[in-house]
């Protein structure tokens, strides 16, 4: 199940809504105006969606849906007593996905909100690419194989998606180095070599059979429909 985010300055209101998404087996993380929203949203980076009242303390929803979309697409709905068609051009035109008007049925609510969470989970599903099984999430940093999350460093990610780029082509471990490790990094190129070998061993038959070495220059994914 998600979590959201309830922001509204009424306790009433964000007590029904949190306990409503609760029965139905989602967590919440409250927040009383749009500051807190904000200081909600930047702790818990796993909010799956958000739930705003326009008309709070500190930031009104309006703000909070600007700035929350500035760094994330996560979906947004609006609450609101506001029904003018002027208050729901603004929220969308901030970013909001959806416009409640106040007062609305919880059990409504908590279906609006599930086939939003429906609705962007297939979209997400359609933009991960997959290279020959294996799926690569560049919002989540996550990639998997047969349905298994690699535990991948940082460094072994970024190498994978250099390679995965451009596939075919040969980057060098000069370039590598560079790209991965940063132009003013000093170490010696081999320290590409112990990655790439880590990072094929995790890869287990897929890495064997796409990330190549092309000897006395660096590496390049290859593609092989049979693997």
């Amino acid at each position: 199940m998600a979590k959201i985010l309830v922001a509204d300055d009424e306790q009433l209101i964000r007590q029904l809504v949190c306990d409503f998404l609760g029965e139905a087996g989602h967590t919440t993380v409250e927040a009383a105006d749009g500051a807190q929203a904000i200081a909600q949203f930047q702790k818990n980076p796993d909010i799956a969606l958000v739930l705003l009242d326009i008309m709070m303390p500190e930031k009104d929803g309006w703000e909070v849906t600007r700035e929350i979309r500035a760094q994330s697409d996560v979906p947004i709905i609006l609450l609101s007593a506001r029904s003018q068609e002027f208050d729901q051009l603004t929220g969308f035109e901030a970013g909001a996905d959806e416009y409640v008007t106040k007062p609305f049925s919880p059990v409504v609510l908590v279906k609006r909100v599930e086939a939003l969470l429906r609705r962007r989970s297939a979209e997400s599903e359609q933009d991960i690419p997959v290279y020959w099984g294996l799926r690569v999430d560049t919002v989540a940093h996550e990639v998997k194989y047969n349905d298994t999350v690699l535990a991948l460093t940082r460094k072994e990610y970024n190498i994978l998606m250099k390679l995965l780029s451009a596939v075919g082509r040969v980057y060098t471990r000069e370039q590598l180095l560079d790209d991965v490790w940063g132009i003013d990094y000093f170490g010696d190129t081999r320290t590409v070599d112990s990655h790439v070998a880590r990072l094929r061993t995790k890869l287990g038959a897929w890495g064997d059979a796409h990330i190549k070495t092309v000897y006395g220059v660096g590496y390049k994914i290859q593609e092989n429909e049979n693997a």
